[in-house]
């Protein structure tokens, strides 16, 4: 199983610099990212040399919260080599995610 990283304020550019990274910005009291949990795992595991997947806890990390502007979660962000490519905000099917994914990249 491959191991989703957290980033926070102080880890996040250098988290995101190089290659794809799906960013889910989340929280522990948030019913719909722990529903969204398990379908990263399983993308994590499946799609684990396309790109990386890695979370961020907008009570830890205000910083990133506000710097990206995210207001409500979970709202996922595709970066490619720290660029932002797309966002979604809201719980998706494991199919859903990878058609948006494929859209981008």
């Amino acid at each position: 199983m491959a191991e989703i990283a957290y980033l926070t304020d102080d880890t996040f550019d250098a988290g995101i610099a190089e290659g794809v990274v799906l960013v889910d910005f989340t929280a522990t009291w948030c019913g719909p990212c722990k529903a969204l949990a398990p379908v990263l795992d399983d993308i994590a595991d499946d799609e684990a040399t396309s790109f990386r997947i890695v979370k961020v806890d907008i009570d830890d990390s205000p910083g990133t919260k506000d710097r990206f502007k995210i207001r409500g979660v979970p709202t996922l962000v595709l970066f490619e080599d720290g660029e932002p490519l797309t966002r979604m905000v809201g719980g998706r099917s494991k199919a859903a995610l990878l058609d948006a994914i494929s859209a981008v990249v």
